[in-house]
């Protein structure tokens, strides 16, 4: 009697088994319903990398000149913050690691400049895709994705720091470019690694 119980128990527990296996392997979409999406140029051909910034982003709109224009402006505002973000990173490294006379008032003429630089910059990004969709209320959803190069980037901001007499003082081109590709790769790495 103990073994024939013993027996049925074993078949019982194979099929519990193989059904808990056989349910981890179904999609998500057939549990919750949840549709995935694609979103365009989310590529790696599309992402910042250690020689370009660049940025993606989406406009919509009933018009598509309007969704257009909203999604440039929106991918320049990303891109240019990204530039900020890094410029800024770089500043404060590089005033760390070297004797800067009044380092915050260097730090602060600096990121003035460098926002300058940025807006400069700005106006040289070139477009690398665009997608327009149609969508079902009859709007339009335009996605762009911008580019600006690193090194374009870097020679203005090397330009604006070697014409200003206070800066350049205490500028040390090498050390700051260095600075720049190690902090350019890490948001490559970072945007690379999805974070």
């Amino acid at each position: 009697m103990k073994t024939s119980k013993q027996l049925l128990v074993i078949p019982a527990v194979a099929i519990l088994a193989f059904t808990a296996c056989k349910s981890k392997k179904q999609p998500i979409q057939k549990e919750t319903g949840a549709i995935e999406i694609s979103v365009p140029f989310s590529t790696s051909d599309y992402r910042t990398n250690s020689d370009v910034f660049r940025s993606k982003q989406v406009g919509k709109s009933p018009d598509i000149a309007t969704a257009k224009k909203i999604a440039y402006q929106n991918a320049r505002a990303e891109m240019a913050a990204n530039i900020n973000a890094l410029v800024k990173r770089v500043t404060d490294q590089y005033t760390n690691q070297r004797t800067v006379g009044n380092a915050q008032e260097f730090e602060n003429k600096f990121e003035e400049l460098s926002r300058e630089v940025v807006n400069l910059q700005m106006s040289n990004v070139k477009e690398i895709g665009e997608k327009i969709f149609k969508e079902t209320d009859g709007s339009y959803s335009y996605w762009i994705a911008l580019e600006a190069g690193k090194k374009e980037v870097f020679d203005k901001i090397d330009e604006k720091i070697s014409n200003d007499a206070k800066l350049k003082l205490d500028y040390d081109k090498q050390k700051f470019q260095q600075i720049f590709d190690q902090e350019m790769k890490k948001m490559a790495d970072d945007q690379a690694s999805g974070k």
